[in-house]
């Protein structure tokens, strides 16, 4: 269990620092609005995971304990959408763009927008089916327990990085900016990071 979860905590790490809509709109936040701000949305948008693990949970859990087979063919969609996520990062735009006109916004509503916008994202739904099962460390024991036990591991590490994004917003996004290879790297970070999980995942 412990082995699991500091591969599944080490796996969200890498997936939190990788540039995404999530950590740059946080960034973009806390470079116009000030820190609280972006950790305020960073609230917002961890707050919608609870309701993703809670469907995750409750709605596949029954299927794993059903069939192993239908547990396998689970994991190996959920690899074979990390890899697609991997081809689409790997034929995306190098540059990361930062928007300096976001709106001012209070922290109740930044908050808000962060919970919306996780919620009303259907690939944050397919991207917890994709990713947790293959992090179940006892197939035969409570998987919703197990479910809920990554859900929390993922919203602490994923709050930590965003707040540590948010605090270091003006060091980070003049070193984005300055370091003309930074989108190379970082793309081919987020590329590694998805086919290294879609391997794990399939490795019985």
């Amino acid at each position: 269990m412990i082995e699991t979860l500091i591969s599944f905590s080490v796996a969200t790490l890498a997936l939190a620092i990788s540039p995404g809509p999530d950590n740059i709109y946080v960034l973009t936040q806390s470079l116009v609005n000030g820190t609280k701000s972006g950790i305020a949305t960073t609230a917002g948008l961890i707050s919608g995971c609870i309701v993703h693990t809670t469907l995750l949970a409750f709605g596949i859990s029954a299927i794993i304990t059903a069939s192993d087979k239908i547990f396998y063919g689970i994991k190996v969609l959920g690899a074979c959408y990390l890899l697609y996520l991997a081809y689409s990062v790997y034929k995306s735009d190098e540059h990361i763009h930062l928007s300096e006109n976001a709106p001012k916004k209070s922290y109740v509503q930044l908050f808000k927008t962060g919970v919306i916008m996780n919620l009303v994202n259907p690939k944050v739904m397919i991207f917890f089916l994709a990713f947790f099962p293959g992090f179940l460390w006892d197939k035969e024991g409570n998987t919703i327990l197990q479910f809920y036990v990554l859900g929390i591991t993922f919203m602490i590490v994923s709050f930590i990085t965003f707040s540590s994004i948010a605090m270091a917003a003006g060091k980070i996004s003049s070193l984005l900016l300055k370091w003309k290879n930074m989108g190379v790297v970082l793309k081919w970070l987020q590329i590694l990071v998805f086919v290294g999980i879609a391997v794990f995942i399939l490795i019985p």
